[in-house]
């Protein structure tokens, strides 16, 4: 490091220490005294602290961040790396020492956003792990290790534990498809798939990467699956339901196809609810905006549902061709199969299903818009010779004509003759209408 480097260096460093410093006497003092509103005047005190020291460090690079980090004690250490913005975290533990990153680790885990979830298996059960501590899991050999929405730090942290590199949930979805199951030079497994999340107002695929290394299995979402869920109750109340992660991973699969299952039942339940309204409703049409959304939901939660069987599948075939189940895994990954081929039918079948009523539902709409047309024809039809007519009777001519009877009763007279005239042409079109329809049995308009 040349002079002046070393120079902005220690500077930057004395900043930041001098604000640490007059952070905790400012503290100290408010929190002495006994002033009204003193909650107030301690929350703008600190925040002025908090902003002069984001101020200074959003100012350094990512080099030099590091390099102040790597001189403070821990405690410091911590309260500085709080002050970081989240965007930049990742760019400076990229330049800082394991130790560092160790040192960060000692926090606790859990917090609302994030879920941390360690398992071992006792007595043929899984045993969730508490972690609060880096040193929680040190102590421990998991079988595995669930995690939610893991900051870039806690992946590091598990990570460096393990000697496993840990993805980034957000971008599951970046990766080509050919990327989604390899091997490592390290022999660890990836494996990236798509599990169903189906709501009463969104259905959804969450990617979920899937990392078995030394015999422990790491999950890794943005969100909690209601899969992942039942396969922690199974495996914690039930004595030998799994053995080790590979058995834990074969049945995360085995119930995402349950879980689809499921799913394809509601679609049942949905279409046959739609068919109901569509086939038994002849005005069809003053509610085909709520039918036709219904049945776009279910065709996108059929499609949701043919999408993820497709990846479960690929991924079930990719561990059975790499060798690295035992012979009973491997039995129970052929009836997974087995399974997944059988919601194939269903998803094909209701495919057919969603068509027919899209049909059925665009047919009848097309059949109650050509009913009104046709009225309209008819009161067109009927009031044409009525308007010639009509027209007529407004001459010249017409008083001509009637020249020596009085206009009331003439007019009275021209007036009958058109209803008439208009009674017999509808009379005339009814008849024939009757004709045209006598062999279809349908009523006519």
């Amino acid at each position: 490091m040349s002079n002046d480097s070393n120079t902005e260096h220690q500077t930057s460093l004395q900043t930041v220490l001098n604000l640490i410093k007059k952070h905790r006497l400012v503290e100290d003092f408010v929190h002495k005294q006994d002033m009204p509103r003193h909650d107030l005047v301690e929350t703008l005190v600190r925040k002025q602290n908090l902003v002069k020291m984001q101020q200074i460090l959003n100012q350094l690079s990512s080099v030099e961040v590091s390099q102040i980090l790597e001189e403070l004690s821990p405690e410091d250490q911590l309260f500085v790396w709080d002050q970081i913005n989240n965007e930049r975290k990742e760019l400076i533990l990229q330049d800082v020492p394991i130790s560092l990153i160790e040192a960060l680790g000692k926090r606790e885990y859990k917090n609302e956003k994030t879920s941390i979830k360690a398992f071992e298996l006792h007595e043929g059960r899984l045993r969730e792990i508490a972690i609060n501590t880096r040193e929680d899991l040190i102590k421990v050999k998991p079988v595995w290790i669930d995690m939610v929405n893991p900051s870039f730090e806690e992946r590091v942290w598990v990570g460096a534990i393990f000697d496993v590199e840990l993805p980034n949930p957000d971008k599951l979805n970046d990766l080509e498809s050919s990327a989604r199951f390899y091997i490592e030079d390290s022999n660890a497994v990836h494996l990236r798939s798509d599990f169903l999340l189906d709501k009463e107002d969104v259905s959804l695929s969450v990617p979920v990467a899937f990392i078995l290394h030394q015999d422990t299995l790491f999950s890794l979402r943005k969100v909690d699956l209601p899969v992942f869920r039942l396969q922690r109750l199974r495996a914690m109340t039930q004595p030998n339901y799994v053995l080790d992660a590979r058995d834990v991973l074969l049945d995360l699969y085995a119930a995402d196809a349950e879980y689809s299952a499921d799913a394809l039942e509601d679609v049942y339940q949905g279409l046959r609810v739609v068919s109901k309204q569509v086939l038994s409703n002849n005005k069809i049409g003053e509610q085909a905006d709520d039918t036709l959304t219904a049945i776009a939901h279910e065709e996108d939660l059929n499609g949701l549902i043919r999408r993820n069987v497709l990846d479960t599948r690929r991924a079930v075939s990719f561990l059975m061709r790499g060798k690295f189940l035992t012979k009973q895994q491997s039995e129970d990954a052929q009836q997974i199969l087995r399974d997944i081929d059988s919601l194939d039918g269903h998803t094909a079948f209701i495919f057919d299903k969603i068509n027919f009523l899209m049909d059925a539902t665009v047919g009848f709409i097309n059949n109650n818009q050509n009913k009104n047309v046709k009225r309209l024809t008819v009161l067109s039809v009927v009031f044409m010779p009525l308007n010639v007519l009509a027209g007529i009777g407004g001459m010249s001519e017409f008083s001509m004509m009637t020249q020596g009877i009085p206009w009331p009763i003439s007019y009275t007279i021209f007036t009958i003759a058109l209803c008439v005239i208009g009674w017999l042409t509808f009379l005339l079109l009814r008849f024939f209408e009757k004709r045209e329809k006598s062999n279809s049995g349908e009523r006519p308009v």
